[in-house]
């Protein structure tokens, strides 16, 4: 007898499938010195920029693994550490142009997984399964974005 999978678990596959395909679209235009690790990590940097260890909560790693991986991306030229403006021993990490400039093609592979899962779903099922993930998130999101 096969089990019924735990929701949380189908979650996670679909997530994981959406992140790939993002991330596999993003290397394809030619961001491909960046790991799909550095990629989460960096989905979780505000506009403004986030102090490491928001990021590390975020990204669900070590504060010693988030900055070995924010090391890295400030070498690549992806991020930078600037002040931050509300305490000044503190530092901010935050997006450069360069990362930016990978913003339009995963936005578009993210509509075109919208897209997708819409076509499979049908616009009602797709709009009760926002609906119930975002008020899932207000119970799931340690340290919520401000985006």
């Amino acid at each position: 007898m096969t089990r019924e999978l735990p929701t949380a678990l189908l979650m996670f596959i679909s997530s994981r499938y959406a992140e790939a395909r993002v991330y596999a679209a993003v290397t394809a235009h030619g961001f491909d010195d960046v790991t799909i690790a550095q990629s989460r990590l960096m989905m979780g940097i505000d506009e403004g920029g986030t102090r490491l260890t928001v990021l590390a909560e975020r990204a669900r790693v070590a504060k010693q693994t988030a900055t070995a991986l924010v090391d890295k991306l400030e070498r690549a030229g992806y991020v930078e550490r600037v002040p931050d403006p509300t305490d000044g021993r503190a530092r901010l990490v935050r997006l450069t142009p360069r990362s930016m400039a990978a913003f339009p093609f995963a936005r578009a592979e993210e509509e075109r997984i919208e897209a997708d899962w819409t076509a499979h779903l049908g616009e009602r099922r797709m709009r009760q399964l926002r609906e119930a993930l975002t008020m899932l998130r207000s119970l799931t999101d340690v340290a919520p974005p401000s985006f």
